[in-house]
Order: structure tokens, then sequence, then C-alpha cells
């Protein structure tokens, strides 16, 4: 057996020199400190964007993008074909778990300031895929076609159409026309199934390619070569090894979910039928959605609402460009700011998605 693959492995090293990889690889290396344990979150977030690609492509065989048969596709999914429940409980439950990691991933790179230069665009390219994950959530949320997905995505859409300017032309386009109807959900099955995951896949490929050409961050001060009792450890394999170790837990983990608590269908859309009480969004728009809820309906002459909107979209903003406007961690020094404001937006969220599932 040995032998078998020494000879396909030699096969395919004469044609792709795979020897190249390996030693690339190989000369990598991976800081080993006290918060080496979040670089592992960015393997998870890939493993999971992998296993919704699977599962998407799995339903995408049955799955139908209309008005009168997506529902009913669904049902013929979950009750009709084989495992066909289990992958859609998969798909669910690793989209949620996809934005939660990547969520956790973002966290601990801001912290440890690893969007310093040179990692610029290691950062904003990882904050437009996060923004895509999102989107991905609220375009697939509508697919079912069921009352809650239905009635949640029309509050989500009056809620981008209330943004001053140009909030009336984002609602006609995210709708493709004044209301939620069967157009709305093509739209929306688009977006989902080849639009976001194109632009995505462009963005990890240069993300990919900028972490593997600039190495995993360090701390500010961190020196191996000081014999300090600092070191590190080889990418190849001993870091992927670990990961991978990590992907099946998480593999588990999802399985658990999936087998035993499987993912709701509900009642089919009906445009005529009351809401039903007590609509909420996914938990990762939770927060969002309760702080517009808690705002007064008028502040001053404006409509509370559109402030608690463009409050979100400015502190998204500052976010997303955080490396430009912190330079005191560009130059390596300490900037407690930083962290003062990444802690609030920590306690924030938990806070207001824990009171929006209470309330």
């Amino acid at each position: 057996m040995k032998k078998l693959l020494t000879k396909y492995y030699s096969w395919i090293d004469e044609r792709v020199h795979l020897e190249d990889l390996v030693h690339f690889m190989g000369k990598k290396y991976v800081p080993i400190h006290r918060h080496s344990v979040w670089y592992y979150f960015g393997g998870v977030s890939l493993f999971l964007f992998i296993i919704q690609v699977i599962t998407g492509i799995m339903l995408l065989l049955y799955y139908k993008g209309s008005e009168e048969l997506a529902f009913e596709s669904i049902q013929f999914i979950i009750s009709k074909v084989e495992f066909g429940w289990l992958i859609r409980s998969i798909h669910s439950w690793a989209a949620n778990l996809f934005v939660l990691a990547a969520m956790i991933h973002m966290f601990s790179v801001y912290f440890e300031k690893a969007y310093r230069k040179p990692r610029e665009i290691t950062w904003l390219t990882g904050m437009l895929m996060f923004f895509l994950a999102l989107g991905f959530g609220f375009s697939g949320y509508l697919l079912p076609w069921n009352e809650l997905a239905f009635f949640a995505t029309k509050v989500g859409t009056d809620i981008a159409g209330v943004v001053p300017g140009i909030g009336e032309p984002i609602l006609l386009f995210l709708r493709a026309g004044e209301d939620v109807t069967g157009a709305t959900l093509s739209r929306f099955f688009g977006f989902h199934v080849a639009v976001f995951p194109g632009i995505f896949t462009v963005l990890l490929g240069i993300h990919l390619v900028l972490v593997q050409r600039q190495g995993m961050s360090e701390p500010h001060g961190f020196n191996p070569n000081e014999g300090n009792g600092e070191k590190t450890m080889p990418f190849f394999p001993n870091f992927l090894l670990r990961d991978l170790l990590l992907w099946l837990i998480v593999l588990n983990l999802l399985a658990i979910l999936a087998v035993f608590f499987p993912w709701e269908l509900g009642k089919k859309a009906d445009a005529f039928a009351p809401a039903p009480a007590g609509i909420k969004p996914e938990w990762y728009f939770m927060f969002m959605f309760q702080t517009l809820k808690l705002i007064p309906a008028k502040i001053w002459f404006m409509d509370g609402e559109v402030i608690g909107i463009l409050t979100f979209g400015a502190a998204g903003a500052l976010w997303m460009f955080v490396p430009f406007w912190d330079r005191k961690s560009s130059k390596g020094e300490k900037n407690r700011l930083i962290n003062y404001l990444g802690i609030f937006a920590v306690i924030y969220i938990i806070i207001l998605t824990i009171l929006g599932w209470i309330l």
C-alpha cells in the first residue's frame, strides 16, 4: 500500500510539483503564545463555509425557487428525499455556526490588533466576507417561503427602506418591487446561490493568499529568536493536523445539532394572512432589532429608527476601517480605547441579543 501511494504521489509530483508546495508549507510557522487558540477560528469558519457549499449544492438539486413551488420543494426534501431532512438541518445549523465562528474570529483579530500594517487588506477582505455571511443568512432565510421568513423579510426590508435618500431605491431593489412577492424570492435565491458565493469565493482566495504570504500575526513584542521562552510551531503538519482535529469536533457538534434539533419548516407564507405574533430575526441580527425597538419614536426632529440605522451604519464603517484610524496600533503602540470599544461592542451585542429573546 505504501509503495502504491508513493507511486501515485511521484506521478502527481512530476506534473504539478507538489514537493515545492510541501516545501513552502514546511517553512511556514505559527507563533505559540497564550492567545494562539484564537488562530483556529479562521479555519473553523472556512470549514463551515465548505459544509455550506456542499449541502447547498445537494439541496439545490431538489429546490424550486418560485413562489408556487418553494415551500413544497422543501417539504419534498425533508419528507421524500433520503436523508434530505438531515442535509437541510445541517445546512441551517452550519449557517448559524458559520456566522458565530466568523464573529469570534473577527473579534479575536480585532483584540489582537492583527489588522495592523501590513495586514490592512487582510482585515478588509475578512470584514467584507463577514458582511457577506450576514447577507447569506438574510437571503437564505426567505428561501423556504414559510410564514415566519416571509414576514421577517418584510420587516427587514422595511428597516432598510427608512434610510434617508437611498432607502426607497434599496427597498425596491431588495424586493424587486414594492412588496415581498415571488419576485423577491427569485431575487434572494439568485443572490444566495450565485452572486454572494461568487463574490465570497474571490474574497476568500485573496484572504487566504494574504494570510499565507504574511503569516500569522504575532503579539506586540513577540520574538522567538530572543530565547525568552517564546516559540513557534510548523504550520505543516503540526498546526494543520490540530486544525483538522478541531474540524472533526465541529462536524460532530453539527451532526448532534442536526439530528436532535432538526430545523422546522413551519407554515407556507400567505401574504394576506396576519403577521404571526413575536416575529424575530435570526440571533445575529437580534441586537440591532432590539435596539431599534428600544429607541424612542422621535428624537428631536428625526425618527428614532432612522437615527438607529444611521448609527449602526457609521459604527460598521468605523469598525471596518479601524486599521486606518487606529494610528497607535499601526506603530506598534498600545491603544486602550480600541480595547474598550471592542469590549463595549461584545457586551452590548450579548446583552441586547439576550433581551431580544426574552422580551
